[in-house]
């Protein structure tokens, strides 16, 4: 398990952006499974409707991102690198996440080839499905 200092140590996303808040399982490189606590006091709930808070659903694909960049950058050899999104496939809603919901995010990768892969994220609330996505990505050196 990973708290929020140690996945600071890995990823390099920060607040406001930093959408996940503990890794329960990883193996590096294949799958990451991560919560994110969704807080009434989140910034994005004061325009995403402020009399009808949702999460929005950009960020919950978000979050699966960030779990799924763990796993890939917690390999020693990509450590110090960025992962970028490269496309965005078969991404369904199925669910509103709510102030006070904790979401579950489980990435796992299905296509790694050089520097770019494609990963399988679901996101659940409560044991039922919120999201469902296919993220394509690349691992950049940033000091190239």
């Amino acid at each position: 398990m990973f708290d929020i200092k140690q996945i600071k140590e890995i990823i390099p996303h920060r607040y406001p952006f930093l959408l996940v808040d503990k890794i329960l399982e990883v193996e590096e490189g294949k799958r990451a499974v991560g919560i994110k606590n969704v807080s009434a006091n989140e910034e994005f709930f004061n325009g995403h409707f402020p009399d009808f808070p949702v999460m929005p659903g950009v960020l919950i694909v978000e979050a699966l991102a960030q779990v799924g960049a763990f796993a890939m950058l917690k390999r020693e050899e990509n450590r110090g690198k960025l992962a970028f999104f490269t496309g965005i496939d078969n991404c369904r809603f199925k669910k509103q996440v709510y102030p006070g919901d904790q979401l579950h995010l489980e990435v796992e990768m299905v296509r790694f080839r050089g520097p770019m892969g494609k990963g399988k994220g679901i996101a659940t609330v409560d044991g039922e499905l919120a999201c469902e996505v296919e993220i394509m990505f690349a691992l950049i050196d940033q000091n190239k």
